[in-house]
Parts: C-alpha cells; sequence; structure tokens
C-alpha cells in the first residue's frame, strides 16, 4: 500500500459554514476533517464532465446536482425539478 502524505491546509469558514460543517460531521460520525475530505471527493467527479454530458457541461447548460436548495452558479441557467415539470405539463395541456 502506497504512503498517503499529508499537509495542512488552514480554511476560514464563516459562522454559519461552520456550524453546517460541525452538523455534516456530527450526522456521517467523523472529524470535521474527514467531512472536508469526502466533500472534496464528492465533488471532484462533478467538476470534471466526460461522455455524452461533458460538451453540454462545457458550455454551462447542465450543472451538477444540488444537495441542498440554494443560489444558482453564476452565469448557468437552473431551474427547480418541479418548475421543469409544471411547464411541460402546461405546454402538453395547450396543445
Amino acid at each position: 500500500m502506497a504512503k498517503q502524505t499529508r499537509e495542512p491546509l488552514q480554511v476560514y469558514l464563516t459562522e454559519e459554514e461552520r456550524t453546517e460543517l460541525d452538523r455534516l460531521a456530527a450526522a456521517m460520525g467523523v472529524s470535521r476533517s474527514e467531512a472536508l475530505r469526502r466533500g472534496v471527493a464528492a465533488l471532484a467527479p462533478t467538476t470534471l464532465a466526460t461522455g455524452p454530458l461533458a460538451v453540454l457541461a462545457d458550455e454551462g447548460l447542465v450543472t451538477p446536482a444540488r444537495l441542498e436548495p440554494g443560489e444558482p452558479p453564476a452565469g448557468r441557467p437552473v431551474a427547480p425539478l418541479c418548475d421543469l415539470l409544471d411547464e411541460l405539463r402546461a405546454d402538453r395541456d395547450g396543445r
């Protein structure tokens, strides 16, 4: 097994971010550091889109799913699924 090299990293968090980090770490039963490591690992695949969606992701037409409501990434069109389904139903009803 290869030896892992670790280095310290200083991160400045707001009070709200720190509270959320503590809540998530407690819910997972891990340390803050481990919660952050898992967050980085979870984000890595979504930021490097491959395959058929890569072109759409590069053009900003698709974005990774969000775990919680929040502000959409700047400059990228994002709509809640319920809004899209309502729009689709309205369109079908109008035909």
